[in-house]
């Protein structure tokens, strides 16, 4: 049977496509690390890698066999992050897990507070879109997420934490940049607009197509993406104009000026803290008190 080792060293390989920087990340030497493939791959009974030419690629079996061998380390990590739980909410490992975009608005506070409250306890931190979140709330790889709603089925608790506007993002030199322009929503119709995916990004899609319906305006659609970074990447090439949470702001891009945008109502992006409910991981029940506290608090 293969080992942990063994699944660590191939998804090294296979994120890197290359035995020098996989061995450098694993703080080890390419020959053990060759080694440890070639086990592998004679457990298998199958090639993970070809390896013609000076070039290293995943081969249909590698491919395959990759998402696999993720979870199966993720599961062991979260399994041994299990073990070391105590009984103590004070003592004990959560496993936090956020969006892109929460990182730009709510997690500096939340990790500042629960190192500064829960000292011994440990956050575990990984960065998911929504739909990744819930899933792993459901199965025990998370302990806690910052979701966008909304939550649906059973079994998953939830509280508000967040609200923040969208600011529309143009080129430098665009008229909308100008210092005495007022941006409006319907200076964005016919325009081209860099859009969000409705396949991984589907929260922030419907919420602009929402936006857009109740204006009546309809933007040129350039691209579709997922990452606000990308997205505001594709505005300071002026492939096209894009709305995005005020949390962006803090990304301070070159080039890109970020506004405040007339006839979008309220504050149409939210967040939630999610959770399943009746678990008895008491270390979660305060970083989760925490983090409610912190909203109640209109700290964020």
């Amino acid at each position: 049977m293969f080992t942990l080792s063994q699944l660590e060293s191939f998804v090294a390989v296979a994120e890197t496509l290359h035995y020098g920087r996989a061995a450098e990340r694993l703080s080890m030497t390419q020959p053990p690390l060759s080694r440890r493939i070639q086990l592998l791959e004679r457990e298998l009974g199958v090639e993970l890698f070809d390896r013609a030419g000076r070039s290293v690629r995943l081969t249909a079996a590698g491919q395959a066999f990759l998402g696999d061998a993720r979870r199966i380390l993720g599961l062991s990590e979260q399994a041994a992050l299990s073990v070391r739980r105590t009984l103590e909410g004070e003592v004990g490992t959560v496993a936090l897990g956020f969006t892109a975009s929460a990182a730009h608005s709510v997690l500096d506070g939340i990790v500042g507070a629960v190192h500064a409250e829960l000292p011994g306890v440990g956050l575990v931190l990984r960065e998911r879109v929504s739909g990744a979140q819930l899933e792993e709330l459901r199965s025990g790889e998370l302990d806690l997420g910052l979701v966008r709603p909304p939550v649906p089925g059973t079994g998953i608790a939830h509280h508000p934490l967040h609200r923040e506007a969208l600011l529309v993002a143009v080129p430098a030199g665009h008229p909308l940049a100008a210092p005495d322009r007022t941006p409006h929503i319907s200076d964005l119709d016919g325009e081209p607009f860099v859009m969000y995916s409705p396949a991984e990004a589907r929260y922030f899609y419907e919420v602009l197509v929402g936006v857009f319906r109740r204006a009546e305006v309809v933007p040129r659609y350039v691209h579709y993406l997922s990452q606000v970074h990308t997205i505001l990447a594709l505005v300071r090439a002026e492939l096209g104009l894009a709305l995005v949470p005020r949390a962006a702001e803090a990304l301070k891009l070159d080039g890109v000026v970020l506004r405040p945008v007339v006839g979008v109502e309220g504050e149409p992006v939210e967040l939630v803290a999610a959770w399943r409910a009746g678990d008895d991981n008491p270390a979660l029940h305060a970083v989760r008190d925490v983090v409610t506290g912190l909203a109640d608090r209109g700290a964020f």
